[in-house]
């Protein structure tokens, strides 16, 4: 039976949209190759998180024996700018042009700081590995400056690309792009990871500067690509002529607004209690559970399962009509009865119970972010677009930053009064640190809930008005 070209084309398209994942998220004006391609940033700027948090930070401290403290403190000053994000957003929604647009000048500003700072760091790891006659802080230094280089770019590039995906997206399908966005900045992190890792196997010095240049070079590819004809011209927007308010009116504007500091504080609980484990989870299976180091390693993996299952899971809830903040709430009671088996994997020696927890941790984190992003897309208005999302991007990351430092330090507290006697011999246990840090989080969870419970309420009175806010996006 001959089928004509227009039935097939029906046919693959709906297939499509059925099957394949997020081809529901495409709009009239924004197609699925169109919204892939704009992820593209995302992929650049997880290409860049894995670089400065994991490859670097341990060739510093292990291969070139930088002090620990001063590659942490490198570490923490990408997540220490992330407040510039209000900033930025603002800068952005009343930027002033004669070319008409908004977002790109933003996206090619942080795309050029991301190249500059990993163009400076081979240098920084030639001036640290060879003989010279100059300062011995001059390498240190010039890293440091690479750091600050990326950070700025990658938050630069994060809030102007996320702001250009919400200008796009129509309001139906902002649920879906926000989960899209969540999938491509992990698909990033993880492909970048995999090929870090096969293309260091004969590690050199060399090898490594090798990576780092073709890193700089690949970020600008990506992101060219990814802005190649997105952004229209709209010279009403940016003309010179056009009022632009202070920021501290703009920012009274925004916090006046009736849900946001609640939300915010909602935000930064949750993002507090789901990762202070970050740095805490693969030790806490090799001490305490015998875990070997492969075994270990597969956390992670499992980890980011859970958090693209619960991106697909949210993507389709939300477009069947659900609340994003019930949604996000269903993930805070999750993480709580994950962490809850994390503990009670020790006691009764389950490696598998562990497992299991780690990916509730992952899933019920997924729900929260992507139930509290889409919420406060809904948030605002269409003029502030730009500075909801820097807010969003600030708290969150800021949050994350001090949970991972406040996880370590916590633990290593505790570790010292159980070494003492401080605690009594009933809690000399080596688990006792751990179990401590994972308490509190389920404590802050619960704390996450109880802000989340008023708005609620709010969302059910008022889920029969339509979403003021054009706004769609991500974190980071």
């Amino acid at each position: 039976m001959i089928i004509s070209r227009q039935r097939f084309g029906d046919l693959v398209q709906g297939l499509g949209t059925r099957w394949l994942p997020f081809a529901d998220a495409v709009s009239e004006n924004l197609a699925l190759s169109r919204l892939l391609r704009l992820a593209l940033f995302q992929v650049s700027v997880g290409m860049a998180a894995v670089l400065l948090t994991g490859t670097l930070n341990r060739i510093m401290v292990v291969e070139l024996g930088q002090p620990a403290w001063a590659v942490a403190l490198m570490v923490a000053i990408p997540l220490l700018l992330a407040p510039a994000r209000a900033l930025v957003g603002f800068r952005s929604d009343f930027h002033r042009s004669y070319l008409g647009w908004r977002r790109v000048p933003y996206l090619w500003v942080g795309t050029l700081l991301q190249f500059g700072g990993l163009a400076i760091m081979p240098f920084a790891l030639i001036v640290m590995t060879e003989p010279h006659s100059g300062p011995a802080i001059t390498g240190p230094l010039a890293a440091m400056l690479a750091f600050v280089l990326v950070g700025s770019g990658m938050h630069t590039t994060q809030t102007a690309g996320l702001a250009l995906a919400t200008d796009l997206a129509s309001e139906e399908s902002r649920p879906r792009v926000v989960a899209l966005l969540y999938v491509m900045l992990l698909v990033g992190t993880v492909v970048a990871s995999l090929g870090f890792a096969e293309l260091l196997i004969d590690f050199s010095y060399m090898r490594l500067i090798q990576v780092l240049q073709g890193a700089a070079v690949l970020t600008v590819v990506l992101n060219f690509v990814a802005l190649w004809k997105q952004e229209a011209r709209q010279p009403q927007l940016t003309r010179h002529d056009r009022v632009r308010p202070k920021f501290s009116q703009v920012w009274r504007q925004f916090s006046e607004q009736p849900r946001a500091r609640r939300l915010l504080v909602a935000v930064a609980l949750g993002t507090l209690g789901f990762t202070m484990q970050d740095i805490l989870l693969e030790p806490y299976g090799a001490q305490i559970l015998a875990m070997s180091v492969s075994e270990t390693t597969q956390l992670t993996a499992i980890l980011g399962i859970g958090m693209l299952v619960a991106f697909f899971i949210a993507a389709r809830s939300l477009a069947g009509g659900a609340d994003p903040i019930r949604v996000a709430a269903m993930g805070t009671m999750l993480g709580v009865l994950a962490f809850s088996a994390v503990v009670f994997a020790a006691p009764m020696e389950s490696g598998l119970l562990f497992r299991f927890g780690t990916l509730g941790i992952g899933l019920g984190n997924g729900l929260f972010a992507v139930g509290t992003l889409t919420s406060i897309m809904t948030l605002g208005r269409t003029d502030l677009t730009g500075i909801t999302l820097g807010v969003w991007g600030a708290v969150q990351v800021t949050a994350t930053g001090l949970a991972i430092f406040a996880g370590g330090a916590i633990r290593d507290l505790v570790a010292g009064w159980v070494s003492l006697g401080l605690l009594g011999t009933a809690l000399d246990l080596p688990t006792t640190a751990y179990a401590f840090v994972y308490h509190i989080e389920i404590l802050i969870l619960f704390a996450a809930l109880i802000a989340l419970g008023p708005l609620v309420r709010q969302s059910g009175e008022q889920s029969k008005q339509p979403p003021e806010l054009r706004l769609a996006d991500f974190p980071g």
